[in-house]
This record gives C-alpha cells, sequence and structure tokens, in this order.
C-alpha cells in the first residue's frame, strides 16, 4: 500500500462493531414508517407480483414454444 494512503487510512476514526451495536442498543427510538409498515409493503408487493405473473402465464395466451417432441410427425419424401 502506498504510503499516503495508508496514513489517510490511519487517521479515519474506526469504531469496532461491539461499540457500534452497544451504542445503538442504548438508544430509545420511536418506531418509523418502514419498522410500522415495512413488512406489510413488502407482503403486498409480493403478493402482486405473484398474482401477475400467475395471471400472464395462465390467462393471456401466449406460445411457451414447449417441446414438440411427440406432436410432430415427419412429412413424407416426395420422389421428383
Amino acid at each position: 500500500m502506498f504510503p499516503l494512503a495508508r496514513n489517510a487510512l490511519s487517521r479515519l476514526p474506526v469504531r469496532s462493531i461491539q461499540q457500534t451495536i452497544a451504542r445503538e442498543s442504548h438508544q430509545k427510538r420511536t418506531p418509523d414508517f418502514h419498522d410500522k409498515y415495512g413488512n406489510a409493503i413488502l407482503a403486498g408487493g409480493t403478493t402482486f407480483c405473484i398474482a401477475v405473473w400467475t395471471y400472464t402465464v395462465t390467462q393471456i395466451g401466449i406460445e411457451w414454444n414447449l417441446s414438440p417432441v411427440g406432436r410432430v410427425t415427419p412429412k413424407e419424401w416426395r420422389d421428383q
């Protein structure tokens, strides 16, 4: 590592993960929007996505180009 980069990195204040978790666990905070509604919005979005894809796959008549094995028979050769 270059000396300049090493010097710059050594001056950054670095807290250990334990110190950060300990400090955050002592704070009393009120629940925000994501705490209140996050799981409900995630579940609603998942349900909507599954419903739309289910409709798309089953109802709108897309030809999925599945394997033709067993459905296609070869034509007879014509002699000219």
